[in-house]
């Protein structure tokens, strides 16, 4: 086995057996060795797992963990050469491991490599980002995407860029997230104090910091119900949430005043697009309501 593929379910049983369904191959073929990690299920999701699912080693826990703890469980029990955490609401495409792992052998520096993740409409999610330094949210809240093509490209924002090229990236939403064991260790697994939201953000930077790249390689597909569990627990609450946990993570680990610089920035900038486009005025008094949070946050 190359990968240990760390699922973790909550709450999601139907998602979950396409998921495992889709994983099955890759473990008949020996190149994936699939667990379970379930945050105390009250769906029947651990019992699912038992009965249709025999070759998945299951761990069901009493009390939700969260994520990164889960995954790290994960992690501590298994020697393979990768690791692969994964959200219960994706479906790997035939080939989509084989081609992330291929990517990953082809460039020795990658930590971690990412899938193109496909949303149910068709489209590709936009699941790359670049680090939300002060210098980037200084950048896009002056409005530099709108120089050039090039800009925009290298700033990967949302429907700005080509999900078909294969690139590096700063970090990855990690859905479905091939990392490398020895990239792993180096930065330590998941920090389990990110207990739900920016954990990806977290790995991709202490990643970067340990001296390993992250990868996109869209060859490799990957199906993605996004937000199945988190709409369940906060729905319409979950967008406040991330925002809240992002900024924590940059207060933890970029200190109070890179904190603050970008969280004004981000503030003045929807502020000022929500005066010059009156027809997107009530979305961007939206976002300068959620950034306000890294203005409040204390250590």
């Amino acid at each position: 086995m190359s990968v240990a593929v760390a699922v973790v379910s909550w709450n999601t049983r139907d998602l979950l057996r396409a998921c495992l369904e889709s994983l099955h191959a890759d473990a008949d073929a020996g190149r994936a060795e699939v667990w379970v990690v379930d945050n105390a299920s009250a769906d029947g999701s651990a019992a699912l797992v038992r009965s249709a699912f025999p070759w998945v080693r299951l761990l069901a826990l009493d009390e939700n963990l969260g994520f990164g703890r889960a995954v790290n469980r994960v992690a501590a029990r298994t020697a393979t050469a990768w690791v692969a955490p994964a959200n219960a609401d994706v479906a790997v495409e035939p080939g989509a491991l084989r081609a992330l792992v291929a990517a990953g052998q082809r460039d020795p520096g990658a930590g971690a490599v990412a899938p193109r993740l496909v949303l149910p409409d068709g489209s590709t999610q936009h699941s790359v980002y670049r680090f939300p330094t002060v210098p980037f949210t200084a950048a896009f809240n002056a409005g530099l995407y709108r120089v050039s093509t090039r800009a925009r490209e290298a700033m990967l924002l949302e429907g700005m860029w080509d999900p078909d090229r294969p690139r590096v990236v700063d970090w990855a939403v990690g859905a479905l997230l091939l990392v490398r064991r020895a990239a792993w260790d180096a930065a330590g697994g998941f920090d389990e104090v990110q207990w739900m939201y920016a954990e990806d953000l977290d790995l991709g930077w202490r990643l970067a910091r340990a001296g390993w790249r992250t990868r996109y390689e869209p060859s490799a597909r990957v199906h993605h119900d996004a937000s199945a569990a988190t709409t369940q627990a906060w729905g319409d609450e979950r967008t406040a949430r991330w925002q809240r946990a992002t900024y924590a993570w940059m207060l933890r680990r970029r200190g109070v005043a890179r904190t603050r610089a970008a969280a004004g920035l981000n503030v003045a900038g929807a502020l000022g697009r929500a005066a010059l486009f009156p027809s997107a005025r009530r979305t961007n008094l939206g976002w300068a309501r959620l950034h306000r949070v890294g203005l409040e946050l204390r250590p």
